[in-house]
């Protein structure tokens, strides 16, 4: 079953987030995932929401977005992704 990561991430340091975003797509390629979406203009509909960025990953499967997310390669960039933004990430199963 597909497995979905969705990220909002609220950019504070621009320059730094951007030598994040750059190498992300490599590394998420490496194993079968793809960009959905990647930021782009959101607005709400129902609720107390308040996305900045929102980003949505497709993985095969939960196995191998996990695989993704603590490799070697992912872990070596994410604290970029942590230095330059603060971020509410999750992931969901479904089709």
């Amino acid at each position: 079953m597909p497995a979905y990561l969705i990220a909002n991430v609220d950019v504070q340091d621009p320059e730094a987030y951007r030598a994040y975003a750059a190498q992300v797509p490599d590394t998420i390629a490496q194993f079968g995932g793809r960009f959905l979406v990647r930021g782009g203009e959101s607005r709400v509909l129902e609720g107390e929401w308040s996305p900045s960025r929102t980003v949505v990953l497709e993985f095969p499967d939960v196995e191998t977005l996990d695989r993704w997310y603590t490799s070697g390669a992912y872990q070596a960039i994410l604290p970029i992704r942590e230095r330059a933004a603060v971020s509410s990430v999750f992931v969901v199963e479904g089709v």
